[in-house]
């Protein structure tokens, strides 16, 4: 299984995890999820990542799917503008 495609699959089960509806687990998570984002996704756009999912994590709502949307910009978006940039 190519690289990309596991980190898509942990990315998911992160989300997964991060869903868990209980307060105590998510003063655990958030600080955990943020440093784990850093650690996948490395630079100014991990560091950035991290402070989100650290975030939203923190909050009581938490339905966003930080972990998939930042392997999709790192894949998908991003990949289609480094293409781009070779291209001209």
């Amino acid at each position: 299984m190519n690289n990309k495609y596991k980190k898509l699959a942990a990315s998911v089960v992160l989300d997964a995890i991060g869903w868990i509806p209980f307060l105590p687990f998510d003063l655990f998570w958030a600080p955990v999820s943020g440093y784990i984002m850093t650690k996948m996704y490395k630079g100014k756009e991990g560091k950035i990542a991290g402070f989100i999912s650290f975030v939203e994590e923190i909050l009581p709502f938490d339905f966003i799917p930080t972990f998939t949307i930042m392997w999709v910009y790192s894949y998908v978006i991003h990949k289609r503008k480094n293409e781009a940039l070779i291209e001209n």
